[in-house]
């Protein structure tokens, strides 16, 4: 099966339009060695012609235009877009469906209750789109239990919930519940060979290190490298904890997690535009280097 990179950057994407924290301000003058990235977006298919869209980002127009097999040009209209999973219902990951709406088809929405509520409650874009091209809605399970989509072959889901946070705007921000944000393991039936895709961690529980384990790729969480790294960049005194995210760095954080798993491809993605990693001459970029961590770039790809 293949991975397609759509895009790696956290909210906002990087550079941020309107931050000049020094990551983004040295990629505007040229003096960092780093590359831009757009919002945090997989795809994956077996076939290469049929895909399955993990989150839409407010990006996916480009992303689109830069990935010339999910676009296969075979009619008037016409996408290799069979189904899209939301993970959360974060506007970064959501936003993305309204360019969609020109589908010639209801779109095949994948994702949790929770997540359906907020979309169609605190942010309607659901309710929105049945003006459009409409939505076919497949509620996800959160048990770890299994699922396929209709149209991609030899692939298997497995989902599951996390604790992390639910999108500002959400009703329930401040009060979790179950299926807020999502962990999916992705199955090829006919090889066995799983990669565990979860760019939204606040916390490894026992299902999550489960699921890490017993993934051949893991494509998660790189959101941010330090606890305090909104006030060190002097933007906010929100934590990565608060914001629903584990830190790279620090006791318990995702590179101690990573460093107990060696022998699978760990690979970072949904990276913030504040997070030291994105230099890649960094101290912080080598820590991973060195660690064999790989930091998610927007074309990556991914063959399992």
């Amino acid at each position: 099966m293949k991975f397609r990179v759509l895009g790696s950057g956290a909210g906002g994407g990087y550079p941020q339009w309107n931050c000049n924290c020094s990551n983004c301000n040295r990629l505007r003058n040229g003096q960092i060695n780093a590359v831009s990235r757009t919002q945090s977006s997989i795809a994956v298919s077996t076939d290469e012609r049929n895909w399955v869209l993990f989150n839409a980002s407010p990006d996916i127009r480009t992303q689109i235009e830069n990935f010339p097999a999910i676009q296969p040009k075979t009619g008037i209209r016409d996408t290799g877009i069979k189904a899209v999973i939301l993970i959360d219902s974060q506007i970064d990951h959501t936003t993305g469906l309204l360019i969609l709406r020109e589908s010639n088809s209801p779109l095949e929405i994948y994702c949790s209750e929770m997540v359906r509520q907020d979309l169609t409650t605190g942010f309607p874009v659901l309710k929105m789109l049945e003006d459009y091209c409409g939505v076919n809605h497949h509620r996800i399970p959160l048990d770890g239990s299994s699922f396929e989509i209709p149209g991609i072959n030899d692939l298997r889901f497995h989902s599951h919930s996390l604790k992390s946070k639910a999108p500002p705007y959400s009703p329930h921000r401040h009060d979790p519940h179950d299926g807020d944000n999502i962990g999916v393991t992705i199955e090829q039936i006919s090889t066995g060979k799983k990669l565990y895709y979860s760019p939204g961690l606040g916390e490894i529980e026992a299902h999550v290190q489960k699921a890490m384990e017993d993934a051949d790729c893991l494509l998660v969480d790189g959101t941010f490298w330090r606890q305090n790294e909104m006030e060190h960049a002097g933007i906010s005194k929100k934590t990565a904890r608060e914001m629903g995210h584990m830190s790279q760095s620090g006791e318990n954080g995702m590179l101690s997690v990573l460093n107990k798993l060696p022998n699978k491809r760990r690979v970072l993605i949904h990276i913030n535009n504040t997070n030291p990693i994105l230099d890649q001459d960094s101290e912080e970029r080598q820590i991973l280097t060195e660690a064999g961590i790989e930091v998610a770039q927007d074309g990556m790809e991914i063959d399992l």
